[in-house]
């Protein structure tokens, strides 16, 4: 009965994938998008993936690395998942204590979690030494049935594109992604600075569906974006919605998510999720004018490494 931590096989990501959901249904996640996590990762942020394993079957994962981009190094980041019919039988406290012992070995400083907003996982991050940071929200629109609002008007010199139209020169969305990101409200700002890194990480990424991801062109620029992640069945997520400093205050991400979604309704996919910032108000507000409902919370915690 003794739970033993490793680094996760590739015969392992089913297994990862179906604990994920289990855990955290509202997150999109498929094996090959695992795998490909894995194998996509810079060096400098000293990825590893790691399960948990009692008895030859896999109960919890933990995916833990340095934040290479952040503004200030040192910053840490570990993400326990225990399959909810595998609690209490300390899997999770095994990977947390391995996961904190990679990254101090790499030069951490400071790690942190983030914790679904319940008594218990408050009380298993507290009683290891983690202080409450930021808090989010999960949320979830049904697609089924046909509720999206119409569509905001398009003004003139606005025109709306997909992500598959700039298959042969991406760059321009990764000027939009990299600006939009660091503005995002975040305890480790991160900016996105190298375009081969984004295009192998971000751009190629499985789960990413350029048909499906919408971006509005202001004179032929872009100047908002809505990228669409999937798991090629029923599960749709908004990855990054996001609108060029010069262009906010005009609507266009609600102009890109509402395209983004008319587009994922028309392919099949029935339950959109997205993730907001609980301090994020103008996107909290844009999720709720189109039908978005909070469906779990979940906590940012810290801990400082000796």
């Amino acid at each position: 009965m003794t739970v033993l931590v490793r680094d996760l096989l590739p015969s392992d990501a089913v297994a990862w994938a179906r604990i994920r959901h289990a855990a955290v249904p509202y997150m999109v996640t498929t094996p090959e998008q695992v795998v490909f996590d894995l194998a996509a990762a810079r060096p400098d942020e000293h990825y590893r993936l790691l399960v948990a394993e009692q008895d030859g079957e896999v109960i919890a994962t933990a995916q833990v690395g340095l934040s290479p981009d952040s503004s200030e190094p040192g910053q840490a980041f570990c993400n326990p998942y225990t399959h909810p019919e595998r609690t209490g039988r300390g899997a999770g406290g095994l990977l947390l204590r391995t996961a904190e012992e990679h990254v101090a070995r790499e030069g951490a400083r400071a790690i942190y979690s983030w914790v679904l907003d319940t008594p218990s996982n408050r009380a298993f991050a507290e009683k290891r030494g983690y202080a409450p940071s930021r808090s989010a929200h999960f949320l979830r629109l049904d697609l089924t049935n046909g509720s999206l609002p119409p569509r905001p008007g398009v003004p003139a010199g606005v025109e709306l594109r997909s992500g598959a139209d700039f298959a042969d020169d991406p760059r321009p969305l990764f000027v939009a992604d990299a600006e939009t990101t660091a503005d995002e409200p975040s305890d480790i700002p991160c900016e996105p600075a190298d375009y081969e890194d984004w295009l192998r990480q971000i751009w190629n990424h499985p789960g990413l569906d350029h048909a499906l991801t919408s971006v509005v062109l202001v004179d032929g620029e872009v100047a908002a974006f809505s990228a669409a992640r999937t798991d090629g069945r029923t599960g749709y997520m908004s990855a990054m919605t996001g609108t060029r400093r010069a262009h906010r205050g005009r609507g266009l991400a609600k102009l890109a998510k509402h395209d983004s979604l008319r587009r994922a309704r028309a392919a099949g996919y029935t339950d959109a999720y997205t993730g907001n910032d609980a301090d994020n108000g103008p996107m909290l507000a844009i999720n709720r004018w189109f039908g978005y409902e909070i469906c779990a919370s979940e906590v940012r915690y810290v801990r400082e490494l000796g």
